[in-house]
């Protein structure tokens, strides 16, 4: 399918992720942990609006509940372009908000690569994306592969990225409703730390586990309640990142989707396609 133009005033997609593995391979001196992971962008998206401004400000129409502008990824991307780039337009941003707060699918910084993509396109200021991924690794440790745009097996903190070619699969993902923060996951001592590494070219799909989500089971019950409920219609299903969220992968829609009807009542689940790329992949 070939994409839509992106322009000023159009939708500009800012998909979830999945990690399909995640190990805790060590931790750097300062304290940041070294991790191996495999990125899949699938087709469950955040939506942003740019129109420009003749002001020169930089303003986020719909602030998040509790989230001061400022501290925003969405508009903390596009002052960072702006130090960057020097001098530029003003714009005002809008987020429709799709994915969930400290859901393990990386919805805040795939925003912000998206503000980068998409500013750097619309402002006309040709950065190379290696430079983007530059940016916004000061933003958040998963900003680099949803700017570089392709799936990815991740190694570092998540910037180490080697291009990875992943079957057809579409995704049963369940939110449990507990909002799980990162750092917590990351600081409790009984995390593991020592999972061995493994070469790039190691990796098949169905290797490997998520070291975050014992910690992320025993602190958020919500999170293990869930994961149970969803073994029992796919026992190979993980959490994704930090948490919350779960998922389980299938051969087809239709079988991701009677997996989904067999869940309890309640249950808020939904199935998404896994992306050969970003859709922005290619945007200039």
């Amino acid at each position: 399918m070939t994409p839509p133009p992106f322009a000023w005033h159009t939708p500009w997609p800012a998909p979830a992720k999945l990690n399909l593995f995640l190990h805790v391979v060590g931790r750097r001196p300062d304290g940041y942990h070294l991790l191996q992971t495999v990125f899949r962008f699938v087709d469950r998206c955040d939506w942003l609006h740019f129109a420009p401004r003749d002001d020169g400000l930089i303003v986020l129409a719909n602030p998040l509940p509790g989230v001061p502008p400022e501290a925003d990824l969405t508009v903390r991307a596009a002052l960072a372009l702006r130090r960057e780039a020097g001098d530029t337009p003003g714009v005002t941003l809008r987020l429709d908000k799709r994915l969930p707060l400290g859901g393990g699918l990386g919805g805040g910084s795939s925003d912000a690569a998206t503000v980068l993509v998409a500013l750097n396109h619309l402002w006309g200021l040709g950065l190379p994306r290696q430079r983007l991924q530059t940016l916004g690794l000061a933003l958040g440790a998963d900003v680099p592969v949803f700017v570089a745009g392709r799936n990815a097996f991740a190694e570092g903190v998540g910037e180490a990225l080697t291009p990875v070619d992943l079957p057809a699969a579409w995704y049963l993902v369940v939110e449990p409703g507990a909002t799980v923060p990162t750092a917590a996951i990351f600081s409790d001592p009984s995390l593991r730390r020592d999972t061995p590494a493994i070469p790039a070219d190691g990796w098949r799909p169905g290797f490997g586990h998520n070291d975050l989500e014992p910690v992320a089971c025993t602190r958020f019950p919500a999170v293990a309640e869930a994961l149970s409920t969803l073994r029992q219609v796919a026992p190979a299903a993980l959490m994704t990142g930090s948490g919350a969220c779960l998922f389980a992968a299938f051969s087809s829609a239709e079988a991701a989707s009677q997996a989904r009807a067999a869940l309890p009542a309640g249950f808020r689940a939904w199935v998404a396609a896994g992306l050969d790329s970003h859709p922005l992949a290619d945007v200039n």
